[in-house]
Formats: structure tokens, sequence, C-alpha cells
């Protein structure tokens, strides 16, 4: 019986990879998988991992129309999905997504962020932790500078943590004016980015 999932981390937890390798792993058996990003860090039409795999996907404009891709999807057949980024998705594209488990039989596995750099829940993840048939936080976690485990995705400018700013964010942003890191529940509460940092 098909079923909708949500796997979640922090950033750099290995959701990308372990969505390429659950859509690899599937495609090596059968014909009738495709593979969904909205919005990877490439900016293309790709779900690239930070350990250099990458896979040709599927991108979903956050907020469109997801009708023209159900439609793709169900004239070729496909009986699984695996989205990257899900958390980009709008609460109705989520509720549409569910539909797509529950009257056509496509297994849905989406992968994702559950909280923002402000550690609000994004939308998609919020509708995903309410409808999904479960969700399943990943057990390899980032950790801090200090080494506790990293909870928190910080988006760093010009070197501060920000503490405000727009929710979507995309590209490849791992060093220079702005990047992210990740940070224990304490150092993004002081905003401090490493042991000699004020």
């Amino acid at each position: 019986m098909a079923e909708l999932t949500f796997t979640y981390g922090t950033m750099a937890s290995g959701k990308s990879t372990l969505a390429l390798q659950r859509c690899w792993q599937l495609r090596e058996g059968r014909s009738d998988v495709a593979l969904w990003t909205f919005g990877d860090r490439s900016d293309d039409e790709m779900v690239t991992s930070r350990i250099g795999i990458e896979a040709e996907a599927e991108a979903v404009a956050p907020e469109g129309d997801l009708e023209p891709h159900v439609r793709r999807l169900l004239d070729r057949g496909i009986k699984i999905l695996v989205i990257d980024e899900v958390q980009f998705a709008s609460a109705h594209q989520i509720d549409a997504l569910a539909r797509l488990v529950d009257d056509h039989g496509v297994e849905v596995n989406a992968f994702g962020l559950s909280a923002d750099f402000l550690l609000n829940i994004f939308p998609g993840s919020a509708r995903l932790f309410a409808i999904a048939d479960w969700a399943h936080e990943l057990p390899l976690t980032s950790s801090c500078w200090c080494g506790r485990r990293g909870r928190c995705n910080a988006r760093v400018v010009d070197g501060v943590v920000a503490r405000d700013g727009d929710q979507l964010f995309f590209g490849d942003v791992t060093e220079g004016a702005v990047h992210y890191q990740v940070l224990c529940r304490t150092h993004y509460r002081l905003g401090q980015l490493s042991e000699t940092a004020g």
C-alpha cells in the first residue's frame, strides 16, 4: 500500500544524499520511479548533494500548480516519487501529494528541512507533520562547533546570525557574505559562530 513519508533533518545531515540513494536503489530494479525537487542548491533541474552526487530531476515551483506535473507522472505510469527540498512546497501542494498517494497509489518519499533559520516550521513541513503516514528524523545530525547536536539552521550574513529576512533563499550558500551554519540551541540563541567569536 502506498504511503506519504517525510524524512527530515538539519542542513548537511544528508537529506539530499539519502533522497538520491533511495531513488538510485529503486531505479536499479524498476523504471516507474520519478525524482522531483522544490528548489535545489544548483538552481537547475537537478538534485545535488554536498558530497558530490547528483541526478536530473523535475523542478517544481513552490506555490505552483502541481496538476501538470501529476498528469505527467500518471501518464508515464510512475508508482514511486522521490522529492527533495520538500520544505519549500506549500500546504496546498502537500495536500495534492497526499491525493496522489490516496487516489492513485503512488508512493511519495519526501525529504527536507523541518525549520527555517528563524526556527519556524516551514509550511510544507508543517503540513507533512500533520498528514504524512510517517515522519522520521534522520539519525545522522550535524554538530555545532562546540560538539553538541546541531538543531538550528542559522543564516549568517556578514558574520552575524540573521534574526530576520525572507524564509526562502535558494542557491548553494556555504561561504561568503550569506551562508548557513548549523548550531546548537545555545549558540544559536547567543549568535556565537565559533569558540573565539563574541
